[in-house]
């Protein structure tokens, strides 16, 4: 079988990086994991090898706009990237491949190990990871297009991620339109599960997370108005242990350019796009690849990380047992 990308040989390590953000190595290492997803069924002359799907769909994800393919791959339409490209998205955001990329640390020595580096950062205790909310920019969906709209006014997904203090993609929620609020998504998600139903020892392992998710024996959010002293040092090393997750939304980002702009998919499609740049993302920190040497991004701060009033929802106990908590925080370590 003929290999239409044979060029990536000819390219330096960082070019490839630059081109397709996976390195050779990385390529290679995909290849191997979807070689039994992939694979022509029909051994023509012409088909696409398992490299050359990759390749389209990296370069794909590192852009944005398919059209960009046809000029880095000639002789394959844009009928034949899109097929590609939805053939490969599809295999990387399939259950087996995202567990085995983005799993939430249940191991005591790997918890440890993340409490220890979250706790170098701004000495704020027993962090093992931090969570936030990004919006996807979608093409306005035919049903249900006002649930996609958000407080901003573009359609979007509301998407959840938590990292850990290496910039690993720990958990990750990808199917909520954008008019969900960050709190409803956490409060419908697999983590509220392992922390509310006691998978998780109380009070021992915390997230940290900003105003708009309500404070929680194991979530902890900074104070909106904080008196000085304890509270004010407690904001302070909220804040920069919390910054991690920003530098990791951020290298996300960079790495995958199509996460900044419009992708003209279903929302369905979306979700798999989203999912599978985070295994890719968390591909490059296994593999230790190198961010691209460019930075082609144009963020428009799509986040919504807005307060909201958690008095009002009717679970006021366990609102104000979220503060108490907070409080005693406060008082034992600041």
């Amino acid at each position: 079988m003929t290999n239409r990308l044979t060029m990536i040989d000819t390219l330096s390590n960082i070019e490839v990086i630059n081109r397709y953000r996976l390195d050779k190595e990385g390529i290679n290492y995909l290849e191997r994991i979807l070689q039994n997803k992939i694979t022509p069924l029909a051994r023509r002359n012409n088909s696409l090898s398992v490299r050359d799907k990759i390749l389209i769909t990296l370069r794909y994800l590192a852009t944005g706009p398919i059209q960009l393919n046809d000029a880095d791959i000639h002789g394959v339409s844009q009928p034949t990237v899109s097929r590609v490209i939805n053939e490969v998205i599809s295999a990387l955001s399939s259950p087996d491949i995202v567990s085995s990329f983005i799993q939430f640390p249940i191991d005591p020595d790997q918890l440890r190990k993340n409490q220890q580096e979250f706790y170098g950062l701004a000495r704020f205790p027993k962090v093992v990871g931090v969570i936030d909310c990004i919006h996807v920019r979608v093409r306005a969906p035919s049903m249900n297009e006002e649930q996609y709209v958000n407080r901003k006014g573009f359609h979007s997904l509301n998407v959840q991620l938590v990292f850990d203090p290496f910039d690993r993609i720990i958990d990750v929620v990808s199917k909520w339109p954008g008019s969900v609020h960050d709190s409803r998504i956490l409060q419908q998600s697999g983590l509220f599960t392992i922390f509310e139903g006691g998978h998780m020892p109380a009070g021992q392992y915390y997230l940290l997370g900003d105003s708009g998710y309500p404070s929680k024996r194991w979530l902890l959010t900074p104070f909106l108005n904080p008196q000085p002293g304890s509270e004010s040092s407690y904001n302070r090393s909220h804040k920069i242990t919390r910054a991690k997750v920003e530098r990791g939304i951020g290298q996300l980002k960079r790495r995958f350019s199509v996460l900044h702009g419009e992708i003209a998919f279903s929302p369905e499609k979306v979700c798999k796009v989203v999912l599978a740049c985070a295994v890719c993302h968390n591909i490059c920190k296994k593999l230790n690849i190198q961010m691209p040497s460019q930075d082609d991004t144009n963020d428009d701060n799509d986040d919504d990380t807005s307060p909201q009033d958690f008095t009002c929802n009717g679970n006021n106990a366990a609102f104000l047992n979220g503060l108490r908590f907070r409080d005693y925080v406060v008082q034992t370590y600041f």
